[in-house]
C-alpha cells in the first residue's frame, strides 16, 4: 500500500469529506459525538417548530414534510459542527509544524496574495507576506528572539518599497503580543482594508524590485489537509 500523501484537488467531494472526517476524528475523537447530537437536538427542535406551526395537520402528507424538514435541518446543523470541529483538528494537527503559519493563510479568500519564505533564517524561523486590503502583512514564525530582528530587517525593507502603503507585523505563536495559529487568518482579515484593489497591484509591482534580490527557500511540500481546504467556505462572508 502507497504512503503517499492524499491530495485534495485529485478527489471528489465525498472522498475530501470522508478524508476530513477521518483526518478530524484522530484528533477529536468525540467528533461523531458532537455531529449525532447535533442532528438529533436541532432535528428535534425542527419538528417541534414544525408540528407547532401546524398542530391540527395529521395527514401522511403533512408528516412525511414534517420529517424531510426535520432531517435537512438536523443535516444543516451536522455540516455547521462538522465544519467548526473539522477546522479546529486541522490547526491541532498544524501547530508546531514548519511552515504551519503558510498553510493556515492558504485560508484566506481571492483578492488576498500570499508569498511563502520572503524572509528566513538558517534555524529555519521564517517570514511570509500577505498583500491584501490592509496593505503589507508581515507573518513571522519561529523562535521569538530569532524572530524579533528577522521581523524588523524585513519590516524596514518592505516600507522603503511600500511608500505610504501601510506595513503590518504579525508574530504567530501562543505567548503574549503573539496570534496563536488558529486565529490567524481572522486577524489578518481584521487589520482592515486600507488600499484598495486596484492599489493592491501597485504595491505587488513595487515588491517585485525586492524580491528579485534575495533567493526563495521553497517550503516543505505536500498536499494542505484537506480540512483546510474546506475551511474557505466557511470564512467566507464573515
Amino acid at each position: 500500500m502507497s504512503n503517499t500523501p492524499l491530495d485534495p484537488s485529485t478527489m471528489s467531494r465525498r472522498r475530501q469529506i470522508l478524508e476530513t472526517y477521518k483526518m478530524s476524528r484522530e484528533v477529536d475523537p468525540a467528533i461523531r459525538w458532537w455531529m449525532l447530537g447535533s442532528f438529533l437536538v436541532f432535528g428535534g427542535l425542527g419538528l417541534a417548530l414544525f408540528r407547532l406551526v401546524l398542530p391540527h395537520n395529521d395527514s401522511v402528507f403533512s408528516w412525511i414534510l414534517a420529517g424531510v424538514a426535520t432531517f435537512l435541518i438536523g443535516l444543516l446543523a451536522v455540516m455547521i459542527v462538522f465544519g467548526r470541529r473539522a477546522q479546529k483538528a486541522a490547526f491541532a494537527r498544524l501547530d508546531g509544524q514548519l511552515g504551519a503559519a503558510a498553510r493556515a493563510l492558504t485560508m484566506l479568500r481571492r483578492g488576498w496574495v500570499i508569498e511563502e519564505v520572503v524572509g528566513f533564517t538558517k534555524q529555519q524561523d521564517m517570514v511570509h507576506r500577505v498583500v491584501g486590503p490592509p496593505g503589507i502583512v508581515l507573518v513571522g514564525e519561529g523562535n521569538p528572539g530569532r524572530l524579533k530582528a528577522l521581523m524588523a530587517s524585513e519590516h524596514k525593507k518592505h516600507e522603503r518599497v511600500a511608500g505610504d502603503y501601510p506595513v503590518h507585523d504579525v508574530l504567530v505563536g501562543n505567548d503574549e503580543g503573539q496570534v496563536p495559529l488558529n486565529k490567524l487568518v481572522r486577524h489578518v482579515q481584521k487589520l482592515g482594508r486600507q488600499v484598495k484593489p486596484a492599489e493592491i497591484t501597485e504595491i505587488r509591482q513595487r515588491l517585485r524590485a525586492l524580491d528579485a534580490q534575495r533567493p526563495k527557500v521553497p517550503l516543505p511540500r505536500g498536499p494542505v489537509p484537506t480540512s483546510m481546504k474546506g475551511m474557505r467556505g466557511n470564512l467566507r462572508g464573515r
